[in-house]
Order: structure tokens, then C-alpha cells, then sequence
């Protein structure tokens, strides 16, 4: 699995005009799940992402998580994340997951999500989406759950 994790102050997700979900301060997570991953790549990404040290302390560190901020979570399925342009000019997504099982996993990180106490807010799964954010630091991290970057 692959993130792109961005610090907000706040985010919406609209779906042909309809706003479907919307975040405060927290963190917007964009969410890839490749063609090997299962359970255990979404609860290795979860666990990272609800515990990066990436919100400023009173000492104005980034020291504190989301958990410790009990900040937002939008979660947005982007398998765009598997692109591979090494090759010729058009993205190979060979390496995505194929859309049922994708599906499957991004619904179990936004269910495991929600049990973390944190308010949880996603996208459509395969919608076309237009997401609206405002990334506060800027602060932009990426993960992969097979630690290639």
C-alpha cells in the first residue's frame, strides 16, 4: 500500500457537485492499494499514520499525532498511487490492485480507521472525485508499506 499523507487545517471530497465529506485539522490521506496487498500492509499504514509525530507541540516541534491532536482523518482511494512512468510516456498501473480486492482493503483501513477514535471521512471508491484542501505547513509524507521510500 502507498499514502501520500498531507497535513490539513481542512479538506472537503465532492462527488459530481455533492459535497460527500469534509475534514477539519487533521490529516488527508491519499490511499493506494497495490495488487499484494492485504490486511496486514492497511494495518501496518494505519498504525504509522495515526502515530507520525507531525503536529507542533507548544514548543512548536512536530512532536504530537493525530491521535494526540484528536485531529480529522479523510481517507481518498487514488490508485493513481501505482503509476509507473518509467516506461514510455503513458502511467503503467499494472501494480495496482485490481478493483474488487482494492476495494475490500480501503473499506477495512476506513472501518479500522473509525476505531481509532478519530473523525473519519472518505471519498467514493472509483468516483470521479475533486478534493479541495488546505495543507497546512506545508507538510506532505509518503509511505509504502513495503518501505521502498
Amino acid at each position: 500500500m502507498r499514502a501520500v499523507i498531507q497535513r490539513i487545517s481542512r479538506a472537503q471530497v465532492r462527488v459530481e457537485g455533492q459535497m460527500i465529506g469534509q475534514a477539519g485539522k487533521g490529516l488527508l490521506v491519499f490511499l493506494g492499494v497495490g495488487k499484494q496487498d492485504t490486511h496486514k500492509e492497511a494495518d501496518y499504514l494505519l498504525e504509522k499514520i495515526l502515530n507520525l509525530r507531525i503536529f507542533e507541540d507548544g514548543e512548536g516541534k512536530m512532536n504530537l499525532s493525530p491521535l494526540d491532536v484528536g485531529g480529522d482523518l479523510m481517507v481518498i482511494s487514488q490508485f493513481t498511487l501505482y503509476a509507473d512512468c518509467r516506461k514510455g510516456r503513458r502511467p503503467s498501473f499494472t501494480d495496482a490492485g485490481p478493483p474488487q480486492a482494492a476495494k475490500a482493503i480501503y473499506d477495512y483501513f476506513i472501518a479500522r480507521a473509525e476505531s481509532s477514535g478519530l473523525r473519519v471521512s472518505s471519498g467514493i471508491f472509483q468516483a470521479m472525485m475533486e478534493v479541495e484542501l488546505v495543507n497546512s505547513g506545508p507538510v506532505t509524507i509518503l509511505l509504502d508499506s513495503s518501505k521502498i521510500f
